[in-house]
């Protein structure tokens, strides 16, 4: 693994996968990035088989996520911040620096867990990594939920939405990232922001993709 900016994101760095790794080669075939399922994200680290590393890389949706937290920290800004399905952490070490006053990261992928911890050491920030998939659970005490790019299965985007729907009635705010995932839940969402990105495994010069930063909303009667 080595340490680099984030395209885009100038101001974090990230331990990601490249082509000389060991970890380039499961989601890669022929040079080329390998489409997890539906476009799939980092978010697979909830199916039940042992997944490829998707905290290895940054994904277009948590990626528009990040960006947007760090343009706006009062986004966070002395707030606690859980991030869903977190990967590589991208999301929760913007918040971390954006001024949260906590961070919560979920991810059960235990490769996951030590790239996060990694990723915030190289970062300076401190995130408390929750090792298991708590979307069945009732939300934590926080007061901001970011969620990348957790709508590309119809399974996954079966138990995230309920999720966020408790997080709701808890009077909690929900930010999504997504690129336009095959299961986005686009009635629900309110369009804050969008930004050119580039999504994961694309090569350096690759085209950015356009994608939106939402605001998930209560369902209307």
């Amino acid at each position: 693994m080595r340490i680099a900016p984030v395209p885009e994101l100038p101001e974090i760095r990230l331990y990601a996968a490249h082509p000389a790794s060991g970890l380039w080669r499961l989601t890669h075939q022929e040079g080329q990035a390998a489409e997890p399922e539906e476009e799939g994200t980092e978010a697979d680290e909830y199916g039940p088989e042992p997944q490829p590393p998707y905290w290895a890389y940054a994904w277009a949706g948590g990626a528009v996520l990040a960006r947007y937290i760090l343009d706006r920290p009062e986004t966070v800004a002395g707030l606690r911040v859980l991030d869903l399905g977190a990967g590589s952490g991208l999301v929760g070490i913007a918040a971390a620096k954006a001024g949260a006053s906590q961070v919560i990261a979920s991810e059960i992928d235990r490769n996951g867990v030590a790239a996060l911890a990694l990723n915030a050491a190289a970062n300076g920030v401190t995130i408390t990594v929750v090792g298991e998939d708590i979307t069945a659970a009732p939300p934590p005490p926080v007061d901001v939920v970011v969620a990348g790019d957790l709508f590309y299965r119809q399974d996954l985007a079966d138990r995230v939405i309920p999720f966020l729907d408790r997080c709701l009635a808890a009077g909690i705010n929900v930010l999504i990232g997504d690129p336009g995932r095959a299961y986005l839940p686009r009635s629900r969402l309110r369009l804050l922001a969008e930004y050119q990105v580039p999504d994961v495994g694309e090569a350096k010069d690759a085209a950015t993709k356009l994608s939106g930063v939402f605001s998930f909303e209560r369902e209307q009667p």
